[in-house]
């Protein structure tokens, strides 16, 4: 399944495993290596010794290729990047920010970096600033969001039609007749999240995982758009959140509820009720817990048999 992607990676299969915060360690980063595809550490969630800890057992777990995800909005974003090259990551995907900032940096220091955005206007300002590959994520994607509320179905084609790089599709995507779909809209990859948290091998909380497997259509919302747009499972958080919303709150009234930390508490720590659950609308199609490895094979099989089954049409 050799394409753009795959030789632009060095791996043997066109899919990515999003690079989610505190849920992409070291552990999910080499499983989902090992399995063929690009594994990413989330470095949103890591302070800069624990990021390098992270990248250092990543390369000792796995020989295939690996990247770090870097939202750019974090602190310590200087020396983030210095520990990426200075422990020999080749692979950086850059999101939150303005890919300018950092793409021909790393470029320089022989490092592929790969843009996310939301928008045909954002890809085509990450492809100007010259990045290697962008990602057009869709609006049922979880975690930090777009504004605009594109759906992937839409979102693809459009970039698409635009765009002279390689392009991999994200959100809603979790099975192989998803990747099917997002590939004859035009993506030359998926890159795949909510799927991989509910893995063995994702550092979230069992019982967040368990939030997931449960979740049903519906059971997600977008919100706090005034700050970064989130997609959230409903829980006592979120609903507290829904009636500040009632009295009209300033974004520094959102910032007071929001806290610190809340993502955490509840992704990583399980705290169901006061914690900060993301998740993508595709939650609803999950509906176990399985090794990094199990999940690869059943999406390159399902993604076989779609193709097969089209065929047929």
């Amino acid at each position: 399944m050799q394409n753009k992607i795959t030789e632009l990676f060095n791996i043997k299969y066109p899919i990515i495993q999003a690079g989610m915060i505190w849920n992409s360690g070291w552990r999910l980063a080499s499983a989902s290596s090992n399995s063929g595809i690009l594994g990413l550490i989330g470095a949103g969630s890591m302070y800069p010794d624990v990021l390098r800890e992270h990248i250092q057992k990543c390369k000792n777990a796995t020989n295939n290729p690996f990247g770090v995800n870097v939202p750019m909005l974090y602190p310590n974003i200087e020396e983030i990047m210095n520990i990426i090259v200075d422990e020999g990551v080749k692979i950086v995907f850059t999101s939150a920010g303005n890919p300018k900032t950092w793409t021909k940096w790393l470029q320089d220091k022989d490092i592929t970096v790969v843009h996310v955005v939301s928008s045909v206007k954002f890809a085509l300002k990450a492809q100007e600033a010259g990045v290697d590959a962008v990602v057009a994520e869709g609006f049922e994607a979880g975690g930090h969001n777009g504004r605009d509320e594109t759906t992937t179905l839409t979102l693809i084609p459009m970039v698409k039609e635009q765009l002279q790089i390689p392009l991999i599709a994200a959100g809603g995507i979790a099975t192989g007749q998803a990747m099917l779909a997002a590939m004859v809209l035009g993506a030359d990859a998926v890159q795949v999240g909510s799927r991989f948290v509910a893995s063995t091998e994702s550092s979230a909380h069992q019982d967040f995982k368990q939030v997931v497997v449960n979740a049903k259509e519906g059971d997600t919302q977008l919100t706090l758009k005034e700050l970064a747009p989130v997609r959230l499972i409903k829980n006592k958080f979120y609903n507290e959140l829904q009636e500040l919303y009632k009295t009209s709150p300033t974004p520094e009234e959102l910032k007071e509820l929001l806290g610190r930390a809340r993502a955490k508490r509840g992704m990583f720590e399980g705290d169901l009720e006061d914690g900060e659950l993301e998740i993508g609308q595709i939650a609803g199609l999950i509906h176990d817990i399985k090794p990094v490895a199990q999940i690869v094979t059943d999406m390159l099989q399902e993604f076989e048999k779609a193709k097969g089954s089209v065929s047929l049409l």
